[in-house]
């Protein structure tokens, strides 16, 4: 998937080496088998970390968004409801820029993927997500989020 506005369609290029590593090491490497943690690929500009935690209700969580990485946030097992919109016109509730993590609150408007396992979606600095919502009911996931640095 590929959210974007016009006005910065061409602004990334999702095919970029650091980009095309990062699928290739979701495509060849035992996720399954893998513990939790972090996973160099290319250096300090991609790194898997691996997941695994309990969807819940989405009031229980906020929309994030990165402004030094991109999020390729690939689901291994189980299934969530993925919030997405434009970051640009929220309202910031909480910064953390020492871990490039900025929440925000709720939006009037914002839409929802719905992630299987297989699937994947890729966020940009410019859109805010929100991750962990049960699709349904709660339920166990694994889930890979690599971080693509920007530049």
């Amino acid at each position: 998937m590929f959210f974007s506005n016009v006005s910065i369609a061409e602004k990334y290029n999702y095919l970029d080496d650091k980009f095309k590593a990062a699928y290739k090491w979701l495509r060849e490497t035992d996720i399954k088998a893998l513990p939790e943690g972090s996973y160099p690929i290319l250096g300090d500009k991609v790194i898997a970390n691996v997941q695994e935690y309990s969807t819940d209700a989405k009031e229980n969580h906020f929309f994030e968004n990165h402004k030094k990485f991109f999020d390729i946030q690939y689901m291994v097992t189980g299934e969530e409801m993925f919030g997405v919109c434009k970051a640009d016109g929220l309202k910031l509730k909480e910064s953390h820029e020492d871990s490039d993590l900025y929440f925000y609150e709720e939006p009037e408007f914002s839409g929802e993927v719905y992630l299987q396992e297989g699937d994947m979606i890729v966020v940009a600095p410019e859109d805010a997500h929100k991750p962990r919502c049960a699709a349904g009911h709660p339920m166990a996931v694994k889930k890979v989020v690599v971080k693509v640095a920007v530049d």
